[in-house]
């Protein structure tokens, strides 16, 4: 039997697991930072139970680390780990995309439309990078798999994490929305491949931005500093 205090339960949980995530990734809890559920709760104005259900979660998906005896810390992140990101998401997004297309349908795609006509002249990186992930949502929602759709949802934050970390050294990303223009085309075509392929090939430019900009960082003369 489900009672109607587990629902909201899981849904506080879920509530607490974005904000805390989303602290993470916009480095407001930076790495090495410790974890209180205590500060948490009175950021979030939630409880103990779904804090620490959405920490556990954190610890699972290795936003957050446990050390034992010492307490909960935000979990680093080292550019080493930028390319295997990369080949894990290079695999999954296009046969994601495929998905889609074949299962998706003509309000799906408007829905995308929708979220790729806000992006402006003027948009912000930040705001730019917001539509990028809207459209990656829509895209892993019409595929219809929830295990591929958790993964790439933890995946996609990490890499994420990483922009924020070398965000002041990224080039511009107004081709980020021509980028999805391009693919939400293909989809509405009902061209899987081609759909597949930009989405690799999105994926591939961004990649190296960020290796360019952590390479550029590590060759400044205050590196060590």
């Amino acid at each position: 039997m489900i009672y109607l205090s587990d629902i909201t339960n899981v849904s506080l949980s879920e509530q607490a697991f974005q904000a805390i995530r989303r602290m993470i990734v916009t480095l407001e809890l930076a790495p090495g930072a410790v974890v209180s559920d205590d500060l948490l709760q009175q950021q979030l104005g939630l409880g103990r139970t779904p804090i620490r259900e959405a920490l556990q979660r954190l610890v699972r998906d290795q936003f957050v680390t446990i050390i034992p005896r010492r307490g909960m810390y935000v979990s680093n992140i080292d550019v080493s780990e930028l390319s295997t990101l990369y080949e894990t998401r290079a695999i999954l997004e296009p046969y994601v995309m495929r998905l889609a297309c074949a299962r998706g349908r003509a309000a799906d795609w408007a829905t995308m439309a929708a979220s790729l006509a806000r992006a402006k002249p003027d948009s912000s990186s930040t705001e730019l990078l917001e539509i990028d992930r809207e459209c990656r949502e829509i895209v892993w929602a019409t595929a219809g798999n929830r295990f591929l759709t958790d993964t790439l949802d933890m995946l996609y934050a990490q890499s994420d994490r990483l922009w924020h970390l070398y965000l002041s050294d990224v080039a511009a990303l107004d081709h980020v929305i021509d980028e999805h223009r391009a693919i939400h085309a293909a989809l509405v075509d009902g061209d899987g491949e081609r759909a597949a392929s930009l989405i690799e090939s999105h994926m591939h430019a961004f990649n190296d931005k960020i290796g360019d900009a952590v390479r550029r960082r590590l060759e400044s003369p205050l590196a060590g500093f």
